[in-house]
């Protein structure tokens, strides 16, 4: 397997995907070394659920900071000082600002509600509704400085229906974002990614 992976992960909200992470990881036995969960809201029920895994925790209140770039600054020395070989955003509602990314170069995952490169940003699943789409899903790609527009590493489709609300849709993505991100880690930290230009390649 090899040394472990360190392991960082970012979240804004409920945690749904941190906790779905967490449990793939402890269960499969992967060669992980969860750091932290860093938050920018001290509301997060993600706080509430690294807690209970024992996981420490790091809370940057976004709406402490003023001038807001300091929070972004204080996000990048928090993250160098952590050293991770992984960041993984699952449900972090800010954008990572450029010397983020690249002080960790195809070293930082999120998972998307919509088949990128369609419905990229807010309320994709909104976006799939409106537009008449008979198919969306969630897709796992790295980040770069586009918003969605890291290479794709796996994605998983989800038929609409036509009667169900945006609710009933966004949990039933949310189902395959709890497969495919979890497997998206494994796969990092397995070394079995390789990305050649926009495509990644997964390794046997």
């Amino acid at each position: 397997m090899g040394k472990l992976k360190r392991l960082v992960f970012l979240a804004s909200g409920r945690g749904s995907n941190f906790s779905a992470c967490v449990e793939a990881i402890r269960k499969k036995k992967l060669p992980v070394q969860i750091l932290a969960l860093v938050s920018d809201n001290p509301g997060a029920k993600a706080l509430d659920a690294a807690k209970s895994f024992q996981i420490p925790t790091k809370v940057l209140d976004f709406t402490k900071y003023d001038p807001k770039t300091a929070y972004h600054k204080d996000l990048l020395a928090t993250l160098e000082e952590l050293a991770p070989d992984l960041i993984v955003a699952c449900g972090y509602m800010r954008i990572l600002k450029p010397d983020i990314i690249k002080a960790f170069p195809n070293r930082i995952l999120n998972v998307h509600p919509s088949l990128l490169p369609a419905f990229p940003g807010l309320d994709a699943q909104r976006q799939a509704i409106e537009y008449g789409a008979k198919i969306t899903g969630c897709t796992v790609h790295f980040i770069e400085e586009g918003v969605d527009t890291g290479p794709i590493i796996l994605q998983k489709s989800v038929e609409i229906d036509p009667n169900e609300t945006e609710k009933e849709l966004s949990l039933r993505i949310l189902k395959e974002e709890h497969k495919i991100l979890p497997l998206a880690i494994q796969l990092f930290c397995e070394n079995k990614l390789k990305i050649q230009g926009r495509k990644v390649k997964i390794l046997k």
